[in-house]
């Protein structure tokens, strides 16, 4: 599952540095405007993003940029609060029955469309239809197929029943509701929404220029209040130090430092007179996947080797200047979930020397290289444009495995591209990506043997018996005992398959213009309350 800065409920690639859902949140410099101001609407929030979406029908879309945007302009049925308490959104309240089998949801009165069509339980169904119908190309269907049915006796009321115990069932309705009235009979997968799209959020989208940005503007009949900034734009710009130069030019008032910008290049009272920046654990893990169909990463031997030819510390002090902290596994460290004694292979070269060695990689060639029936042992990182963290990874990490006679390549591509020619057809051998995670462990769709066709999250196509099971088994109770049991040996599963080199955990470093006032750090991030944000009316600069 990811967050957004509002809080929504998908798993997805982080294209950008992780921004939300952590278990402590503080603000790291003094407030740069501490005057006393009253709220007044107007204004423009620019952000800065280095991916662009690929759809903004979230049920579709796999990545945070697109997320990101969707999740101003559609809502849940719930959400996270700011102490990350799920809580109602669409859903006004909400019932559960003693033994967790039957949800009642009682939605909203007077929820519109933005096109201002009303919101009804038909929506719901429609939602709950169109992610478990086979012809959908969706990521998310599993938590759905768990319903044993849907009704609505009428257009406020929704009661979903669950044949077992299926401990994500209520937060998996944070999943982002769709129009029913414009999508119903139609394919999803053709629909305009995909760039024009319509939801009930508390901002309506306007235009989407390709390549340059996307224009939301106010939505005024918001069902928790019209928010006070008038509108939000995503500003696509696939290179962090560009990005940040814009941001001290005043083009963009928000986005994520890199370690280097936070630590070194932000500090000066120039700076911090005009910006509040902010510092606390993210809720994701930097990554490198191997893709296990092919013939060089089949035996973990071959996994377990690079890892520990990887010196995670290194990495952690270099590239984010102490900013992190390091990655065993799939549960980020402070979650119920995570498993504090898993044996993370240690950086030890020699060891990874004779990993290679067992598994036939023994002769070097001239340059060093290993050598088996003649082909050295050569193979390519591929990430994404525009994140320096995971190039400057890439790159201490390919000089680490150098020294054992691993030769390795970089390639950057373009995110689009990256998710379409690449991760949905398993056209890469090894990538450098990170996951933005929930706060519930459950992580069928990530690593459960049945999710690995094309457009779905398993793209590197790990299966495992034991895994499946114990996946089952963790969301099949709501016996956190019995869910944690299960995790904990998840993560000595991969712990000991490496079908991941788990790289680290950064720091979420995002950085907002002092001139929006209402940023109040929590441990869901600084996003929760975005509605209340606001510029005091003498130091607004955009107007329509």
């Amino acid at each position: 599952m990811r967050m957004s800065w509002r809080g929504r409920t998908m798993v997805c690639f982080a294209a950008v540095c992780l921004l939300a859902a952590c278990s402590s949140a503080e603000q790291k410099t003094a407030p740069a405007a501490a005057v006393v101001t009253s709220p007044a609407t107007g204004d423009a929030i620019v952000e800065g993003t280095i991916g662009e979406a690929s759809t903004l029908i979230p049920v579709l879309a796999t990545d945070s940029s697109s997320h990101a945007v969707a999740g101003q302009i559609y809502n849940g049925l719930v959400k996270y609060d700011k102490n990350l308490t799920i809580v109602g959104d669409l859903a006004e309240s909400f019932d559960v029955s003693k033994d967790g089998l039957i949800i009642t949801f009682h939605l909203r009165h007077g929820v519109r469309w933005h096109d201002g069509a009303p919101f009804t339980s038909r929506d719901v169904l429609y939602t709950y239809r169109v992610i478990i119908d086979p012809k959908t190309p969706t990521a998310y269907a599993e938590d759905f197929k768990q319903v044993k049915s849907i009704t609505a006796p009428d257009d406020h009321t929704v009661t979903v029943s669950y044949a077992s115990p299926f401990a994500p069932a209520l937060a998996s309705w944070g999943t982002s509701i769709l129009p029913a009235h414009l999508l119903e009979g139609k394919d999803i997968t053709k629909s305009p929404l995909a760039r024009q799209p319509v939801g009930t959020g508390p901002y309506r989208f306007k235009e989407w220029i390709a390549g340059q940005k996307i224009v939301l503007e106010v939505n005024p009949d918001y069902f928790e209040g019209r928010p006070w900034i008038d509108r939000y734009i995503y500003r696509i710009i696939p290179d962090t130090s560009t990005m940040y130069m814009e941001l001290k030019a005043g083009a963009i008032d928000l986005m994520s430092l890199t370690p280097i910008q936070y630590s070194r290049q932000t500090i000066s009272r120039q700076f911090t007179s005009r910006f509040n920046k902010f510092r606390y654990p993210s809720s994701g893990y930097l990554y490198m996947g191997y893709n296990l169909r092919h013939p060089l990463f089949g035996d973990k031997r071959i996994r377990q080797a690079i890892t520990a030819a990887i010196n995670k510390d290194e990495l952690i002090q270099g590239v984010l200047f102490g900013m992190g902290q390091k990655s065993h596994g799939p549960i980020v460290p402070g979650r119920w979930a995570y498993n504090p004694d898993v044996k993370d292979i240690a950086y030890d070269p020699k060891h990874a020397a004779e990993l290679l060695a067992q598994a036939g990689w023994k002769e070097k060639n001239v340059e060093g290289i290993l050598v088996r029936a003649g082909k050295p042992f050569q193979f390519t990182i591929l990430t994404n444009q525009g994140n320096q963290q995971r190039l400057q990874s890439a790159q201490i990490i390919q000089q680490r495995l150098k020294f054992i006679g691993i030769d390795v390549k970089i390639r950057i591509v373009e995110w689009a591209t990256f998710l379409k020619e690449y991760i949905d057809k398993g056209n890469f051998e090894v990538v450098m990506l990170a996951w933005n995670i929930s706060q519930d462990p459950d992580m069928y769709d990530v690593w459960h043997s049945s999710k690995t066709n094309p457009g779905e999250l398993n793209f590197i196509g790990f299966k495992n018996a034991e895994v499946d099971r114990l996946l089952v088994e963790g969301r099949s109770t709501f016996d956190i005992d019995k869910r944690k049991q299960a995790y904990f040996r998840i993560q000595e599963i991969l712990a000991e398959e490496q079908p991941y080199t788990f790289l680290y955990v950064p720091d979420a470093l995002p950085v907002v213009s002092a001139r929006i006032r209402g940023v109040e750090p929590a441990p869901a991030g600084i996003g929760h309350n975005q509605i209340k944000w606001y510029v005091p009316k003498s130091e607004q600069v955009y107007v329509p």
